[in-house]
């Protein structure tokens, strides 16, 4: 029993390790990617030392948003006054250690009720026979489940049945997601008279203009990096119609043409210098309030940066700029029910108070780092004020976007990946060695 909890926790954690934490592209200081929470009190699993009957609720989060999230908290206690909710955010900056935490308790037989997942863990959570279908469940709320389903991108709903099940059965209700946009400082474009695209732009549009700033202010058109894979690497190999893995993560495609194309693309940014070397110190917001960097990529995340260093105002997102096609990574939340449970039904209750309008209302306002999965909240005042010009783009996104590629063994994977990109954007190596090599062990490991 011990040897496989191990081996689960192991596993967690691996494919957890993929998505990183909450960073702006380059910088070395990070926060947490979707919900910035802290603990809120109760036991963080199982039912040795605490009450059967509370509701446990495991998710990512350090103190920044605790007093945030209790609202959210409070509000479904409000609203289902039988249930108590103990909530407990795990103050583990990434993803990988979140999973080993949740994996270690879980090995040791404290079993949440349900969990914030996200879109790397779902294939292998759903694979471990850890999780209960949630299809009764839906089909007796199926006027319910229809009106959210009718309410969100349809491909939320198609990539989390793809990669969330290992069988027939439905096991996680999609929730919040990011895709990745880049965010410009419209003042240092000015100031170096390159042109500020409407939404679309291309690579030629995108250096011509990194070459404008440099000249004209000294800035950088962008702070390239390895380490966050979702940022620094998929964006570049999407818009040019590449990836790590084929549609369907079956096989390692990280050699095309297009791949160490987009590779070479980006050695050449750095050499030309409109980047700092990657992977060194760069705080990439604070460098764009001082303007010495004219564009950062993230997801919804950047916005709270924004907000803090209070230049909302002077900054547009548009979309990454492309070769072939536009392109965005997407990953996504998703709530399950534990097979163990002794609450499924409150659980079932909790999962569609996540679903509601008031819950998504609250992650397009309160929590922030995240595109609410409702369209039509992701399209209002509720989302788009205090936000930059342009944010409507992050729900238009997820349409056009690819999932991340999330195998199983994901996370071992990212390693290669990473450093593969790394040796070829500093010259370490030609773009197509290193990809190649990766791209062998990418194959071993699928």
């Amino acid at each position: 029993m011990e040897s496989n909890g191990t081996r689960l926790q192991d596993q967690v954690a691996s494919a957890l390790s993929r998505r990183r934490v909450l960073q702006v592209l380059g910088a070395a200081a990070a926060v947490p990617l979707v919900s910035s929470m802290a603990a809120c009190g109760g036991n963080p699993g199982g039912s040795s030392g605490g009450d059967d009957t509370a509701l446990r609720f495991l998710y990512l989060g350090d103190a920044t948003q605790q007093k945030a999230f209790n609202k959210l908290f409070k509000s479904f206690e409000k609203s289902h006054p039988t249930i108590t909710l103990k909530p407990t955010g795990l103050a583990s900056g990434t993803w990988a250690k979140f999973a080993s935490t949740v994996s270690t308790q879980i090995a040791g037989g404290k079993i949440p009720d349900s969990m914030q997942v996200a879109t790397e863990g779902q294939a292998l959570f759903a694979s471990k026979d850890l999780l209960e279908p949630l299809d009764s469940y839906m089909k007796k709320d199926k006027k319910y489940v229809d009106d959210y389903y009718g309410a969100i991108d349809s491909n939320l709903k198609k990539w989390t049945d793809k990669f969330g099940s290992t069988d027939d059965h439905t096991y996680y209700m999609p929730g919040g997601y990011n895709p990745v946009v880049m965010y410009l400082n419209t003042d240092v474009f000015k100031k170096a008279g390159a042109t500020i695209p409407d939404k679309d732009w291309t690579w030629d549009e995108f250096l011509d203009a990194g070459k404008k700033i440099k000249k004209k202010t000294g800035a950088y058109i962008m702070a390239a990096g390895y380490a966050f894979s979702f940022v620094d690497i998929m964006p570049w190999l999407l818009t040019n119609g590449a990836s790590t893995l084929n549609d369907d993560w079956t096989k390692a495609v990280y050699n095309s043409p297009e791949a160490v194309e987009a590779a070479e693309f980006i050695r050449g940014i750095v050499e030309a210098k409109l980047s700092p070397k990657p992977g060194g110190e760069f705080d990439a917001a604070d460098q764009m309030k001082k303007g010495k960097l004219a564009t950062l990529g993230g997801g919804r995340w950047p916005t709270l940066d924004m907000r803090r260093l209070g230049i909302v105002d002077k900054v547009k997102i548009v979309n990454w700029p492309h070769k072939k096609r536009k392109g965005s990574p997407i990953g996504w939340d998703a709530w399950p029910m534990f097979k163990e449970s002794k609450n499924k039904d409150d659980v079932w209750k909790l999962i569609k108070y996540l679903m509601s309008t008031d819950a998504s209302k609250y992650f397009a306002t309160v929590g922030g780092t995240n595109v609410p999965a409702r369209d039509d909240v992701a399209h209002s005042q509720d989302f788009l004020k205090d936000a930059p010009e342009g944010s409507e783009l992050l729900p238009e996104a997820v349409s056009f976007g690819t999932p991340i590629p999330s195998p199983p063994r994901g996370g071992e994977m990212d390693k290669p990946i990473t450093e593969a990109w790394q040796k070829a954007i500093l010259g370490h190596s030609s773009a197509k060695s290193a990809l190649d090599k990766a791209n062998e062990e990418l194959s071993k490991l699928l």
